[in-house]
C-alpha cells in the first residue's frame, strides 16, 4: 500500500479509528514529521492533540545508526546489548543531551505548555511510520507513565517484527500496511509518494492552528 502524503495516511487511519470519536481522547504525535498524520486523526476525532517528544541516542561510532531513543520524562528504551557496550557514563551524557533537546523542542512548538495528562483518557500516539520502531516505543513508555485507560498506536506502515513487539507495549495497534521484514522497503519514506522534510515551523503552524 502506498500513500499519497502524511495526510492522507492520517486520513485513513482516521477512519480506522472513528469508534473513538468524541471520546475523552488525547492524540500524541511524534514530531516532526508524525504531527501531519496525528492532526488529521485528531480533528476527525474531535480530540485533544498534542506531542510526545522523542530522541534517538546515535552509536558513539556512526551518527546514522540509533541504539536506543530517550523521552521528555527520561525513560529509554534500546538494545540492551549495544548499549552495554558504549558505556554508562557516555550513555548517560547522551541522554542528558537528548532531553535538553526534548525541552527545547516542546517550549519551541508548545510554548512550554506541559504535556496533556492522559490519566483516565484514550491516548492515542501516532507516528507518520516506524522501521525498528524505538523513538515510538519510548513514547508508548511516556504515556504509560501517566496511567491512561487504554493506549492504541496509530501508524500507516510498520514491519511484522516490530508490530510484534508493539502489540505487547500497547493496547491495540492501528497499522495500515504491515509487511513482512523481508519485504519492508527499509525506509518509511519508501511508501509515500510525497514525503517532504517537515520542519520545526511547520509543526509550530499546525499546533496552534489546531488550538
Amino acid at each position: 500500500m502506498r500513500f499519497k502524503d502524511r495526510i492522507q495516511a492520517g486520513q485513513l487511519l482516521a477512519d480506522k479509528l472513528k469508534g473513538y470519536a468524541d471520546k475523552d481522547v488525547v492524540v500524541y504525535a511524534i514530531p516532526r514529521g508524525g504531527v501531519l498524520t496525528a492532526v488529521e486523526i485528531a480533528r476527525n476525532l474531535h480530540a485533544v492533540l498534542d506531542l510526545v517528544i522523542t530522541r534517538k541516542i546515535s552509536h558513539p561510532d556512526n551518527p546514522e545508526y540509533a541504539i536506543a531513543a530517550t523521552a521528555e520524562n527520561g525513560h529509554i528504551v534500546g538494545t540492551p546489548r549495544e548499549l552495554a557496550l558504549v558505556g554508562e557514563d557516555w550513555l548517560e551524557r547522551e541522554m542528558k543531551k537528548g532531553r535538553l533537546e526534548v525541552a527545547r523542542r516542546r517550549k519551541k512548538y508548545l510554548h512550554g505548555k506541559k504535556m496533556t495528562s492522559a490519566k483516565g483518557k484514550i491516548a492515542v500516539v501516532v507516528d507518520d511510520g516506524v522501521a525498528t520502531g524505538l523513538t515510538l516505543r519510548v513514547g508508548i513508555m511516556e504515556i504509560k507513565h501517566y496511567n491512561p485507560a487504554k493506549l492504541i498506536v496509530a501508524v500507516p506502515v510498520v514491519p511484522r517484527s516490530t508490530a510484534k513487539i508493539l502489540r505487547k507495549e500497547a493496547d491495540e495497534l492501528i497499522a495500515l500496511e504491515i509487511p513482512s521484514d523481508d519485504k519492508f522497503l527499509g525506509a518509511v519514506g519508501s511508501y509515500y509518494d510525497s514525503f517532504a522534510q517537515v520542519k520545526d515551523k511547520d509543526v509550530i503552524k499546525i499546533l496552534d492552528a489546531y488550538r
